[in-house]
């Protein structure tokens, strides 16, 4: 069976063996890329549309998990989106979680009798496909429900962490103690994070997936990959015609939108 693949493995010799285990398993497979981050995972699945594509658990930048969000956020509509597998460690937790969720994985060192299975599996979701209708969202509702359930486990073992009470924000010379309490938007902003009160606006330099873990997800919302909000500053929340869901808050003016992995608080609407 021909198909086409996507490596993203951020150690080189493990990324060519892999290739090289592939290559023994299912000859016709053509490995388009192999790309050591997950930005570039994102770059370059969108742009060779691989049918699969494996993901290092653990990349500089962006995990696996996040390109593959990101991804879940980008891919273009009516475009088959990739069968995933998930490449790690020997890590317990993880392992549970994908086999939880019918995702598959491959761990490290890869082992040729495991990876068989693998692309033995693959071969049948491949074949079991059926092309998107035209126009119609890619992924589908299975794969985004799996990959909200392995995002929102790994962020109940993150959240563990100490709740964050104040950010500190640089404006100027000074160093502005900012209450969490008052904040109503986390944006990702380049290499900065924009905290937003009623009335305010600072910059911070500690990337949203740091301060993630530190908030409480019972209070703050992540509703795009860049964005988080305070679920009880929401004010309300509209469908536009091609389905898209934003939102705004009470005390502020801009319109936010919401991505389709995390639209499911949503449904209602």
């Amino acid at each position: 069976m021909h198909a086409t693949a996507l490596i993203a493995e951020d150690e080189p010799l493990l990324a060519q063996a892999l290739q090289a285990e592939l290559a023994r398993a299912w000859p016709a497979l053509q490995v388009k890329a192999t790309v050591g981050d997950g930005v570039s995972a994102v770059s370059q699945a969108l742009a060779l549309k691989p049918d699969v594509l494996f993901l290092d658990i653990r990349m500089p930048g962006q995990t696996g998990l996040q390109a593959a969000a990101e991804l879940a956020d980008e891919w273009p509509a009516g475009e088959p989106f990739p069968a995933l597998v998930f490449v790690t460690a020997y890590d317990a937790y993880a392992v549970a979680a994908f086999e939880a969720q019918a995702v598959d994985y491959v761990l490290k060192p890869v082992q040729a009798e495991r990876l068989a299975r693998t692309v033995q599996r693959l071969q049948q979701v491949l074949t079991q496909r059926s092309p998107p209708a035209s126009g119609a969202a890619s992924p589908d509702e299975a794969t985004l429900q799996q990959l909200r359930a392995l995002l929102m486990a790994g962020d109940a073992r993150a959240n563990t962490q100490p709740r964050l009470q104040f950010i500190p924000a640089s404006v100027g010379q000074t160093v502005r103690m900012v209450p969490v309490n008052d904040v109503l938007v986390f944006e990702a902003a380049d290499k900065y994070v924009r905290v937003l009160t009623a009335d305010s606006e600072v910059l911070i330099r500690t990337p949203l997936k740091d301060l993630l873990p530190q908030l409480d997800p019972a209070v703050f919302w992540q509703i795009h990959r860049g964005s988080v909000v305070r679920a009880d500053a929401i004010d309300s929340v509209t469908r536009n015609e091609a389905g898209k869901l934003s939102l705004r808050l009470r005390g502020r003016q801009e319109t936010l939108a919401v991505s389709r992995l995390y639209a499911e608080r949503f449904r209602a609407i």
